[in-house]
């Protein structure tokens, strides 16, 4: 037996959800003896027997999830490219957005101070990419089971319903416990601005550019999430895994929409906010085989920082709201105004 450690820096991690899709992927080799993955310092430190399991196989289990090696990348070259792709896809995915917004303004309603229900089911949908190494193993189990097609389609919609039935139920849960809170106008306001503040960090973090704001989270402990993976595992109900998927709390862009489920102070807004996002995310979580082969993982590390620039607007509607709910003068509303009328005014005098 010859046991021996490594160390690696991993790309592409957004939350704490990744350090155990990291863990479980690398257990199950042959030969590992120990993991610890560390989003914060988005590192892995591995124990292993290379008798059994090589560095290359450890490697290859970690870029398979979706992730990449850091001294696999060179950061220097592409960085131009890397750049303009992100600023395409993001040209390309806030046309989408506006694009659906206007072609059916009946159905894509603004919840409240502008929040798009377009944009809430395009975040999903990009985050949705993230959920793939997450959930997507659960979806393979379901799928399986099925011998035909018309049982694999019941079974996605089975799955779909439960997930985004879990959604909207905890969404509405999130809104009430926003709403006990709070129980003036002003409060709410409070509260709204206070899960903008949430927001606009996430946002911020799921872009890459500050390391230090991986501190930033919110850590629930690793046994809760391990029971809830390991319930779902053993479940055969795609219905009942669909449900479960609702208390993947270590999952970042979920942990940000009941934030901002409970900054609404609303069971129905919160509702309605994690259905539409819950629908996007079953796009790219049921069609990930697909998508798998279509897409390059620099490419779902892109989307995702695209996901993270919407989170970022949704922060400024969210604020928005509050100040507007605090009658604070500083809202877009109350500022356009105000500077309309100074511009009248000026114009009087002369």
């Amino acid at each position: 037996m010859a046991l021996k450690k490594l160390h690696l820096d991993i790309l592409g991690m957004h939350c704490t959800g990744c350090e155990q899709a990291i863990e479980e992927a690398v257990t199950a080799l042959p030969g590992v003896e120990r993991i610890k993955v560390s989003y914060e310092l988005a590192t892995a430190d591995i124990d292993f027997d290379d008798d059994f399991i090589r560095e290359a196989g450890i490697r290859q289990a970690i870029i398979a999830k979706g992730y990449d090696v850091a001294d696999k990348i060179t950061p220097k070259t592409g960085r131009l490219l890397r750049i303009m792709f992100f600023l395409a896809l993001l040209l390309l995915v806030g046309s989408v957005v506006f694009w659906g917004k206007s072609l059916m303004p009946g159905l894509l309603q603004q919840i409240n101070a502008g929040m798009s229900n377009a944009m809430l089911f395009a975040i999903g949908f990009l985050t949705g990419f993230h959920c793939i190494g997450m959930c997507g193993s659960f979806v393979v189990g379901y799928a399986d089971q099925s011998r035909s097609a018309v049982g694999a389609l019941l079974s996605h919609l089975a799955y779909g319903f439960g997930k985004t039935a879990s959604y909207s139920t905890i969404g509405a849960a999130f809104g009430l416990l926003g709403a006990a809170m709070t129980i003036t106008p002003y409060m709410r306001g409070v509260a709204a601005l206070a899960a903008s503040v949430f927001l606009l960090l996430y946002g911020l973090k799921m872009l890459d550019l500050i390391p230090s704001l991986r501190h930033f989270t919110l850590r629930l402990p690793r046994s809760f999430n391990r029971g809830v993976n390991g319930s779902i595992k053993t479940q055969r109900s795609p219905l009942v895994i669909g449900v479960l998927s609702g208390l993947l709390l270590g999952c970042g862009p979920l942990q940000a929409m009941y934030i901002m489920a409970a900054g609404t102070g609303s069971p129905q807004e919160g509702a309605s906010l994690l259905f539409f996002f819950g629908l996007g995310t079953l796009v790219p979580l049921l069609g990930f085989g697909f998508f798998a082969n279509f897409l390059s993982r620099h490419t779902i590390h892109e989307l995702v920082r695209v996901s993270g620039l919407l989170v970022i607007i949704m922060g400024v509607m969210m604020a928005n709201r509050g100040l507007k709910m605090t009658q604070s003068g500083f809202d877009f509303g109350s500022l356009r105004t105000q500077i309309e009328q100074a511009l009248h005014e000026t114009g009087d005098k002369r």
